[in-house]
């Protein structure tokens, strides 16, 4: 069986019998009134308009290439092909192109013939270089008014548009064929303020300690800022710390293993500033355009404008323990002890979240290939007896397995946030690059606690497993109903992620099975906790309902707001609110 028409312009790894040469253009739909302007159609603005365009801003338009481009040379400009080999997987690398993307499935791109346009990094495939699901043209945004004039240009001449930071974006929603990008990577402006009063705010409530990020800038840069300040902020987790910290990864909720302590990313926002599809720069907070703020605040990213900055509260930035183990089975019965050390980590599970940990537990392969159950938490301002005690019930149970089991583990303190997230992110390793799909579902407390044997039969057979204890605690404590946020997230206590992938090059049938394996493992998790949700930002693109997945009860609501900012439907993207009212390559209404 073969990907649903959305899966198959979203899941872009295929091997197509024949790829099309760079820029070669075949039209998913006439442009009309109701559809989308793309590259090739004939409503293409012409030369003197993108000139026009180009004296408004403030730097050069962009011509986004792919990043295996240099390795090309007959059909694209001159570059290091050396170069582009080393850094494939450097995420940094990726994120400082306007045509690159973390995940490289998302730069290709499928037509329903099979055939595909892309620009692979293995040569050897002899297939040429095409421009995929890059972006043609757009804008490299270095202010509001720089995305003001970009916005009015899409608007006026009706364009496919997408809107870009770094690229860490697993579902393909920053990029697409044919499409007008606005980047937004440079956005870099940096302020703290000892005592920010959102605007419009009386007078009489408290300003907070607070930082306000442009669009492009990115957790590493944001944690440096806050720690010279010897302040914390909730923020993410990802190799050379490259996420951005004002884009999608806020407009989706936001998880951090400081989340336990002090809620989500959306539940720390002050304010956001966002250019609306008619070139209107709006400040949305509790006091000024306060719907706009509820859909901001978890409704998804590319969905009611470009936002140009968030302002964020922030915390002390106090001491914390990390806990890191590893227990890989090593006598004769590896599933069974398997089994049990994941059973019991599931109960131990709702008292590390009222403990205040926070952190990621992994099944996967260790350096020998032996499939092992490791994890690494923190608690944040945690003593270390506290560390101990609250540990004890799992690490004693592993202990109890000795003769079955290699285990190692660790606690150690940390002076601040920043002190734990610099080793951390030395250790990580990048799968930037590659090619892969998800799928994930948020697990309430109730179900962990009251089935955890269940639990872990249904999560030990998923691939590249992720539990994240992102949840409980203080984003527990949130009222659903005040924010666009799936409210999933207030009973949830995990995160469960599993994930497959595949090299450049892999036939059709192979990527088929694998997305049907993506479906099957969806029916299994979801069926722990039917009426839950996932998190919008690390999902299935497979979903049967993702609207309803996503956004839960909330999706209507945030479809009305949508409609006040966005009345022309500049913003969609898949999956997204309003995506349900386009044809499947989001180009035509429906």
């Amino acid at each position: 069986m073969h990907p649903t028409p959305a899966g198959r312009f979203l899941l872009l790894g295929f091997f197509g019998l024949l790829a099309l040469p760079y820029f070669s253009v075949v039209t998913i739909a006439d442009s009309g009134s109701n559809c989308r302007c793309i590259f090739g159609d004939s409503c293409w603005p012409s030369a003197s308009d993108f000139s026009k365009l180009a004296k408004q801003v403030s730097q050069p338009l962009l011509k986004p290439l792919p990043p295996a481009s240099p390795c090309y040379p007959l059909s694209r400009p001159s570059g290091d092909c050396e170069a582009t080999k080393r850094l494939w997987t450097d995420p940094s690398w990726r994120a400082n192109q306007s045509g690159a993307m973390q995940s490289a499935n998302f730069e290709t791109f499928v037509f329903g013939n099979d055939t595909t346009s892309a620009c692979f990094i293995n040569t050897t495939l002899a297939i040429p270089c095409g421009q995929g699901s890059v972006p043609v043209v757009g804008i490299d945004a270095r202010n509001d008014a720089d995305v003001q004039a970009a916005v009015k240009f899409a608007a006026a001449h009706n364009l496919r548009v997408v809107v870009k930071g770094n690229g860490h974006d697993l579902s393909g929603r920053s990029t697409a064929r044919g499409s007008f990008v606005i980047w937004t990577h440079h956005m870099k402006n940096i302020t703290f303020d000892a005592l920010f009063t959102p605007t419009g705010a009386p007078r009489s409530e408290a300003g907070a300690q607070a930082i306000t990020l442009g669009a492009g800038v990115q957790w590493q840069e944001a944690y440096d800022a806050v720690n010279a300040r010897s302040r914390v902020l909730v923020g993410g987790l990802s190799p050379g710390g490259t996420v951005g910290a004002a884009g999608g990864w806020v407009l989706g909720g936001g998880h951090s293993v400081l989340s336990p302590t002090f809620g989500l990313g959306v539940d720390n926002v002050l304010q956001f500033t966002v250019v609306t599809s008619n070139g209107t720069r709006l400040t949305a907070n509790m006091h000024r355009n306060p719907d706009l703020f509820f859909a901001l605040r978890g409704g998804g990213g590319g969905t009611y404008g470009v936002v140009t900055s968030v302002t964020y509260k922030t915390h002390p930035n106090l001491p914390l323990i990390s806990a890191v183990f590893s227990a890989t089975p090593s006598g004769s019965q590896t599933s069974g002890v398997l089994q049990t050390l994941l059973t019991d980590l599931m109960k131990a599970m709702p008292g590390l979240s009222d403990a205040g940990w926070g952190g990621t537990a992994f099944v996967a392969p260790d350096a020998t290939g032996n499939v092992g159950l490791s994890g690494s938490f923190v608690l944040f301002n945690g003593t270390m007896a506290r560390a101990n005690q609250s540990t004890s019930p799992f690490f004693s149970t592993v202990t109890s397995l000795a003769s079955e089991v290699t285990f190692t583990t660790s606690l150690t303190p940390f002076d601040s946030f920043h002190a734990w997230y610099t080793a951390m992110s030395a250790q990580e390793a990048s799968v930037a690059g590659t090619n892969g799909a998800l799928g994930s579902w948020l697990l309430p407390r109730d179900v962990i606690e009251n089935h955890s044997e269940h639990v872990a039969e249904t999560l030990l057979p998923l691939t590249g497993l992720v539990m994240g204890l992102y949840a409980g605690g203080a984003v527990a404590q949130v009222d659903p109903d005040t924010m666009g946020l799936n409210p999933a997230w207030r009973t949830a206590l995990l995160h469960t992620i599993f994930a497959t992938g595949w090299v450049e090059g892999t036939p059709v049938n192979v990527i088929d099975g694998l997305f049907d394996q993506v479906r099957q493992n969806m029916t299994a998790l979801r069926s722990l906790a039917p009426d839950s949700g996932a998190y919008f930002n690390e999902a299935s693109l497979v979903e049967p309902d993702p609207l309803k997945a996503f956004f839960g009860d909330h999706r209507a609501t945030l479809k009305a707001i949508k409609h006040i900012y966005d009345p022309i439907d500049m913003f969609v993207v898949p999956e997204g609110i309003g995506s349900d009212d386009f044809d499947d390559a989001l180009i035509c209404k429906l």
